[in-house]
């Protein structure tokens, strides 16, 4: 049977310039700061995305974690959007490790503005906790894969610098955006204080994600990271794939959209309800609503037939493109999707 995995980006496999440098990989003990391999993939990272500095984690989530923990204090609170990975998807982190509580605020398909948000920052009062610290997640997953305005984000920032309050982007796809706004890296990286981004998504790396800010910011992570026990010693192995990922897998993240924008269009042909003004990138969510059938029955039933997908609840389901998929399995899937309907409509 053949098997396209569309549940996530996260299933990529490296490629085998990849594993020819992972092989080959100078390494060191990176506690003592002796891998030059990670020292290497940090300021690659760092200097791609316009910051001083930047630090190698072992996931997304910590990324995240780690930077909410070095900008807030116990007590803070932490302004995000409603459906946010760092709020929805990281285990009630900001909760348990930097003892903050979330400001949920409902964005327009995931995105923020700096009016929404204007809101939500607290006055000095006494009943009232501080506001630490602002997260943008771009793109959003669970949105689908939308991205921030230069201009929007610029506000944003605009907005926290006179309210002394650092902002932090969850930039898990930022390469995404990037791609799909035509704009270096930098260029969105620029309005925010810290950044993670991952190299095990679309850019298809066995593991790992990079946090990036000033130097006295990536210093501070360094020890919490050590904390939460993210400390590595011959990360190079790994490192020297997110080298290779982030020098020659970039560019290639326009074909994911491509694809995404091509399962999209099928899927509204068909007559399934999705939202197209959201498929930005490389994430495509529609709805079961209408049909005699959940989103996980479906989900079932799609796998029966070959085709890994997600529920995002009852009613939602996800399908993400990334490297590995090919137009041929585009076209597979929304045959499938096709055949199932007429069963449950």
């Amino acid at each position: 049977m053949r098997i396209v995995d569309l549940r996530s980006d996260t299933v990529t496999m490296p490629t085998a310039a990849m594993r020819q440098a992972m092989f080959q990989a100078e390494v060191g003990d990176d506690v003592y700061r002796e891998d030059p391999t990670v020292t290497a993939l940090e300021i690659l990272g760092a200097q791609m995305m316009g910051k001083e500095a930047g630090l190698f984690v072992t996931s997304g989530t910590m990324g995240n974690q780690v930077a909410a923990m070095v900008h807030t204090k116990r007590g803070d609170e932490i302004i995000c959007e409603a459906e946010a990975h760092i709020y929805f998807f990281e285990v009630a982190g900001l909760a348990c490790l930097s003892g903050a509580q979330v400001r949920p605020v409902a964005g327009d398909r995931g995105i923020l503005t700096a009016d929404m948000i204007r809101g939500s920052i607290r006055a000095v009062d006494v009943h009232a906790p501080d506001t630490g610290l602002i997260c943008v997640e771009n793109t959003h997953n669970r949105a689908g894969g939308t991205c921030y305005s230069l201009a929007g984000l610029a506000a944003i920032k605009q907005l926290a610098g006179q309210h002394n309050i650092p902002v932090h982007m969850d930039g898990a796809r930022i390469f995404n955006a990037a791609v799909a706004q035509g704009v270096a890296v930098k260029e969105i990286a620029q309005h925010a204080d810290s950044v993670q981004f991952c190299l095990s998504k679309g850019l298809a790396a066995p593991v790992g994600s990079l946090l990036v800010g000033t130097q006295r910011f990536i210093g501070q992570a360094r020890r919490i990271r050590k904390m939460v026990g993210g400390g590595m010693r011959q990360a190079g192995i790994i490192a020297a794939a997110g080298i290779v990922a982030l020098q020659s897998m970039v560019e290639r993240l326009t074909e994911d959209h491509e694809n995404a924008k091509r399962l999209a269009d099928g899927i509204a042909s068909i007559g399934y309800e999705i939202d197209l003004s959201t498929v930005q990138t490389n994430i495509v969510i529609f709805s079961v609503a209408g049909l005699k059938v959940y989103a996980p029955k479906l989900v079932a039933a799609l796998g029966e037939n070959g085709v890994k997908a997600s529920a995002f609840g009852e009613q939602r389901v996800r399908l993400v493109t990334h490297f590995g998929i090919e137009r041929a399995d585009i076209d597979y899937t929304v045959d499938i999707l096709a055949k199932l309907k007429k069963v449950y409509e």
